[in-house]
């Protein structure tokens, strides 16, 4: 099979200043994608073409402290990158030695070799090589140093270059890297992979977590064995709401690790929903003198987001910690990390404290046990193909190697070579040994597979593997499954991921012997956190709160503050509202009010007048009284049916008159009783009945009165209906008007009982009360009152009318005064009924007014009219006589003499005012 690289670059040495031709375009590709590659392709290669001479006058800058590269010989070579040293300050490349996440890190790759070359099922007779290069944890060096992997694919010319003998020089071809290992930091992975996928290397990191590397259409040849920050943003969410928080702040490193991994648990906890972010804070590259404590203070701006989701370098974490120590808030933040603080003791040396309860995160890792071994047994004597390791020896076991020409630092004791790791130094694996190892045994089991079918009978590298294919190699890479060093299996899904597997850690101090991180859960898909190994500061049990706002009481509904949706104010569901959820309350049915917790409604209790309620008795007991008087005067003149006075006050109307104001009695023990069907009937017919029988007859006999004096004046004739018979139709007819409209409001509208619940709905719904009535509206009731009102009115002005009749004929003059009497009581009861509109006992208040008002209303009939009548017939029976009979002729003489008599009062009375006007 032959390879598909890319064409041959043409170029010559810095010295020889003559430009570089490009090879001819391909002919219009078929694909668009295909042209843009080569395009991209030919701009990289006029740029390496400026780089290299640079590259190499700044690796030989640096080679006396930072040596380039380790080369390892073998028939395929891999390469490697580590952040052996960090990054350098002031525009140095390259800073202090990284024993852990350099050293390491490098040494497990090493160490991964070994026990692949020494494996003899695993890639038989064929030896992996590495070219392994130092980072400086800076993504442009990192960038410059990947340009060592793309050497072997740049042909260079040298057609014109002689030595000085004349011959042509010999360049050594360099190796040609099939695949990469690294990078560590995600900036220098998204770096290094622009790169690499232009000349289709693959790359398989160990550390880098940003979700976008993920993009498989732009990191196409990039696969890692690490899970992506999404699946980590995604358990840091889940942890998150686990322990009931809802607002949280983010504070992230810049850089490509931490702004992709806070922007993910942003996008997730966004789709998600449940958690709010309150800050989000960026800590800038080089950050300057004071400026975390600036973003404490801007934490602090949100001091309920006590929850800080942290996705930040080792360095800035312990700054960070710093500044909250300095802030004197230790216990106050509550800090969950991602696996960059992982396990890690130095962000947190001299600060635990404030660490205290801190939640991280790191992919589930085991220690290696035969890298342990293999590390704490390098030497400066078998580990000489580490050409970093002297300067780990010496920052390790704190001492100076001698060195030709270099004096040795009087401060530091001399290095004896006899030192041993983890005897004379500590030592504690670092925590992503395990992804290097599996990284190179991804690689090695591709190659594996890769060799069995396309050189299924060869021992070695057959012409089919020289050179590798990388994209062929890419697709053997995705394909492996195989238990890794841990024991946990090692696959990748289509983007290159890994599945996602976490170990989750709390840093804790008391009620252990042994104070450090300690698992509390794991991640696989899904949360499993054990809440009961949980501690926080000063070993509290109990969670503490991270949200904006405290859940509302039962009863009060959540009003959301605009742009936040975890926080809130509680509004109480006031009056007669019920919480119909947590956004909405709801006003009760009319017949029902509000529980106490107002979380629900409940039935509105049914109240009526009760017989032994105040309102009640007094009318009862006035009504009793008028039933009582009223039946004595009624048998009385029943016994005394045939004496003069009875018969003399109109036997026939006085009984009407009298049954009138029983029935008036007798409606006050109907509106007190418990409302229903027949009780509502009845009330509607002897409510305005017995007013107006009584005034019927009240009207007829005035009316009777007026008209025969009236007659007098004129004619000796007597008037026409004025005998016993005809008054009691003229009575009758007008009662029956009464009778007539109740019949036919039966007919609208037919009796029935109403439960009214507006009438007793005070503002507090405590007091609520539905009242169990007839279905009669204060308007009704004066409705059905009117027409007796109007008999009221008319009798009184008859009466007023007939106030001259000679003292002998004084009958008119009793049911004169009952009328006045009567039209005081009834003016007196309108602004009391109708007053009472709003009260919270209104129906009582009416009901009393009504019925006492009747009843007196009743008493002045029956007092002023009966009352003189009943005293002459049982205490002065001798006054009960019959007198002389007066005939009509005699009457009528009588009223022409008092009409006389009155004319002349009147013009005498006439002269006297103006008898001082004469004397004048």
């Amino acid at each position: 099979m032959t390879s598909s690289g890319p064409a041959p670059y043409s170029l010559t040495f810095p010295q020889c200043r003559r430009r570089c031709p490009l090879p001819p375009p391909p002919p219009p590709p078929p694909h668009l994608s295909l042209w843009v590659r080569w395009a991209l392709r030919q701009c990289v290669w006029l740029w390496i073409g400026g780089q290299v001479a640079q590259v190499a006058q700044v690796s030989a800058s640096h080679q006396h402290f930072h040596p380039h590269s380790i080369k390892i010989p073998g028939d395929i070579t891999l390469g490697g990158l580590f952040p052996i040293h960090s990054r350098g300050p002031h525009g140095l490349p390259c800073g202090e030695l990284k024993k852990e996440k350099g050293i390491h890190r490098m040494e497990a790759m090493l160490y991964a070799l070994d026990q692949i070359n020494g494996d003899p099922e695993l890639l038989p007779n064929i030896t992996l090589g590495a070219r392994i290069l130092d980072t400086c944890s800076r993504d442009t060096y990192a960038l410059e140093q990947s340009l060592t992997f793309v050497q072997a694919l740049i042909q260079k010319d040298t057609s014109d270059i002689r030595c000085s003998n004349g011959e042509p020089p010999v360049v050594r071809k360099p190796e040609r890297v099939v695949g990469v290992i690294g990078a560590s930091a995600s900036s220098v992975s998204i770096m290094v992979a622009n790169i690499l996928r232009l000349f289709e290397i693959p790359q398989v990191s160990y550390a880098s977590t940003a979700p976008e590397l993920s993009d498989n259409n732009r990191y196409d040849f990039f696969s890692r064995v690490v899970p992506p920050d999404s699946y980590q943003a995604q358990a840091m969410l889940d942890i998150v709401r686990a322990l009931g928080w809802n607002y949280v702040s983010t504070l992230a490193s810049e850089g490509n690790y931490g702004e992709s991994g806070v922007d993910a648990f942003m996008q997730i906890s966004r789709e998600a929903g449940g958690v709010c972010i309150a800050q989000s804070v960026k800590i800038p590259r080089e950050p300057t003198a004071g400026e975390f404590d600036k973003i404490i203070k801007r934490l602090m701006e949100t001091s309920n987001a006590r929850g800080v989701i942290i996705f930040a370098n080792e360095d800035d974490i312990k700054r960070v910690l710093e500044a909250a120590k300095r802030a004197n808030l230790t216990g106050h933040f509550l800090f969950v990390g991602s696996d960059s603080w992982g396990a890690k003791s130095s962000p947190i040396t001299e600060l635990e404290d404030v660490a205290e309860g801190a939640v991280t995160i790191l992919p589930k890792r085991a220690s290696i046990d035969g890298f342990d071994q293999y590390f704490m047994s390098r030497s400066l004597e078998n580990n000489r193909r580490n050409i970093w390791f002297n300067e780990f020896w010496e920052d390790d076991f704190r001492c100076k190697l001698t060195r030709p020409g270099i004096k040795l630092d009087p401060d530091r004791r001399k290095c004896t070579g006899e030192e041993r790791i983890g005897r004379d130094s500590s030592y504690e694996q670092e925590g992503k040994v395990q992804f290097v190892i599996d990284a190179v045994y991804a690689v090695a089991y591709a190659l594996h597979s890769m060799h069995l079918d396309l050189c299924p009978s060869s021992t070695g590298v057959c012409s089919n593997m020289d050179p590798v294919e990388g994209r062929l190699l890419l697709d053997y890479i995705r394909a492996v499954h195989f238990n890794g060093s841990a024991g946990t299996s090692v696959l990748f899904n289509e983007n290159g991921d890994a599945p996602g597997r976490y170990d989750i850690f709390q840093f804790q101090m008391t009620n252990h012997s042994h104070p450090g991180y300690h698992v509390i859960g794991q991640w696989t898909n899904n949360l499993r956190l054990n809440l009961d190994e949980m501690q926080w500061s000063g070993g509290d049990k109990w969670v503490p709160d991270s949200i904006c706002s405290l859940p509302c009481r039962p009863g009060e509904r959540k009003k959301m503050v605009k742009g936040v949706p975890c926080c809130w104010h509680c509004e109480l569901c006031d009056g007669y509202q019920y919480q119909l959820d947590e956004f909405t309350c709801e006003t009760c049915p009319p017949n029902m009010r509000p529980a106490p917790n107002r979380t629900t409604c409940r039935p509105t209790p049914i109240i009526k007048l009760e017989w032994n309620s105040p309102w009640a008795l007094v009318p009862a007991s006035l009504a009793l009284l008028g039933i009582l008087a009223t039946s004595a005067v009624m048998i009385t003149f029943i016994r005394f049916n045939d004496t003069p006075i009875v018969r003399a006050s109109g036997r026939e109307l006085s009984y009407v008159l009298l049954t009138g104001i029983f029935l008036i009695y007798l409606i006050t023990f109907l509106m007190i009783a418990e409302p229903g069907a027949v009780a509502c009937a009845f009330r509607r017919l002897l409510l305005g009945l017995g007013m107006a029988i009584t005034y019927s007859a009240m009207l007829t006999k005035t009316n009777r009165i007026y008209r025969i004096f009236e007659q007098g004046k004129r004619s000796v004739s007597p008037p026409k209906f004025i005998s016993p018979t005809s008054q009691l139709i003229i009575t009758f007819i007008l009662i029956s008007v009464q009778v007539l409209g109740v019949f036919v409001w039966f007919g609208v509208v037919p009796p029935h009982t109403i439960i009214d619940y507006e009438e007793l709905r005070p503002p507090n719904p405590d007091l609520a009360r539905g009242i169990l009535k007839c279905d009669m509206s204060d308007l009704s009731i004066i409705c059905c009152l009117s027409y007796s009102i109007v008999l009221m009115v008319t009798c009184t002005v008859y009466a007023v009318k007939s106030r001259g009749v000679p003292e002998t004929f004084n009958e008119a003059k009793p049911i004169g005064f009952t009328m006045y009497t009567t039209c005081i009581i009834w003016l007196a009861f309108v602004p009391i009924f109708f007053g009472t509109a709003k009260s919270t006992e209104k129906m009582f208040i009416q009901t009393a007014t009504l019925t006492v008002s009747m009843s007196l209303s009743a008493f002045v009939s029956l007092g002023m009219l009966y009352m003189p009548k009943v005293y002459v017939i049982i205490c002065h029976p001798e006054q009960n006589v019959q007198k002389r009979k007066k005939s009509f002729k005699a009457v009528a003489q009588a009223a022409r003499v008092s009409t006389s008599q009155r004319s002349l009062s009147e013009k005498q009375n006439g002269e006297t005012k103006i008898e001082p006007d004469r004397s004048q």
